[in-house]
């Protein structure tokens, strides 16, 4: 009989996030932590979940702040990445998890390979990710890398762009927050038909938790566009890249090497909410890594 999930407030700096583990830890279990995207909740999981070899793993997902049953902070800087790391380790605190595997999906990936990028100096950190697998979320200093080093990229760095749009239209003000929380109902229709998605994935809360969420953008994108960091990590790095992706190009998986001395880059048959779409494939792909990286 699977085990109840057991849900819980936990505290990190300003906010409280509700964490959620899907099944205890033990020893020798390897503890699984899942980051969810925009404009999702930890929910977008579930399908997911459910495939995954629980009596085997200790599993955790969380509301990344602004989402879900967790606090939305106060200011716009509430969001910078720096802010979702501090999250992320206190998570681990929580669930007593000396050493993860991190999976993300679009910006929990973002975030999560801020977190990786940190492993070799934050003594937070340092030693604790045993892995990571990135789904649909491109490191934001891997593309302001690849905006220097255009050459021979010029084509494909503005189909990137052109994927994107949405991203320069979150920065205008005030207007997409009215726009998501007066439209949602509308836009949630035509999201879940276009991607695939099983009808009410967002549910009524989408409306608050996209507008929250479009500070994630605000916060960070532009800024780190401008000042990257430069970093290389000995983490075991997995991206898995839906083909069929709305969003993201094939050029978020070009030149991950300089950064990343252990990168394999699987390419899946899907759209961009693969984990919810076929969450069979992405589970086989995250058993083949914890198992190699155990």
């Amino acid at each position: 009989m699977p085990s109840v999930p057991v849900t819980r407030s936990i505290e990190s700096g300003d906010v409280r996030l509700a964490v959620r583990e899907h099944s205890p830890a033990g020893p020798g279990r390897p503890t699984v932590v899942l980051v969810h995207g925009y404009p999702d909740r930890q929910d977008t999981w579930n399908a997911l979940v459910q495939r995954l070899p629980l009596d085997d793993w200790h599993v955790v997902t969380y509301d990344v702040r602004g989402a879900g049953a967790s606090d939305a902070p106060a200011d716009r800087s509430g969001y910078r990445t720096e802010r979702l790391v501090d999250d992320l380790v206190a998570v681990l605190d929580a669930v007593s998890a000396d050493r993860a595997h991190l999976v993300g999906h679009d910006w929990g990936s973002v975030q999560l390979w801020d977190a990786v990028a940190a492993e070799a100096t934050d003594e937070r950190l340092r030693g604790r990710i045993a892995s990571f697998t990135s789904i649909s979320g491109p490191s934001l200093d891997h593309l302001a890398w690849l905006s220097r080093h255009r050459r021979g990229r010029e084509a494909a760095m503005l189909n990137q762009a052109l994927h994107s749009w949405y991203v320069y239209a979150f920065h205008v003000p005030a207007l997409p927050e009215l726009v998501w929380r007066h439209a949602w109902p509308r836009l949630t229709w035509q999201l879940e038909r276009r991607q695939g998605l099983p009808q009410g994935h967002w549910g009524p809360g989408l409306g608050v938790d996209a507008a929250n969420g479009l500070n994630l953008y605000r916060a960070n994108v532009l800024g780190r566009m401008r000042e990257p960091r430069r970093w290389r990590t000995d983490v075991p790095v997995l991206v898995l890249r839906p083909t069929r992706d709305a969003f993201l190009t094939s050029v978020i998986e070009d030149g991950l090497e300089e950064f990343c001395s252990d990168v394999r880059v699987e390419r899946l048959d899907a759209g961009h909410w693969v984990i919810v779409t076929q969450p069979e494939r992405v589970a086989a792909c995250l058993v083949e890594q914890v198992r190699t990286h155990a």
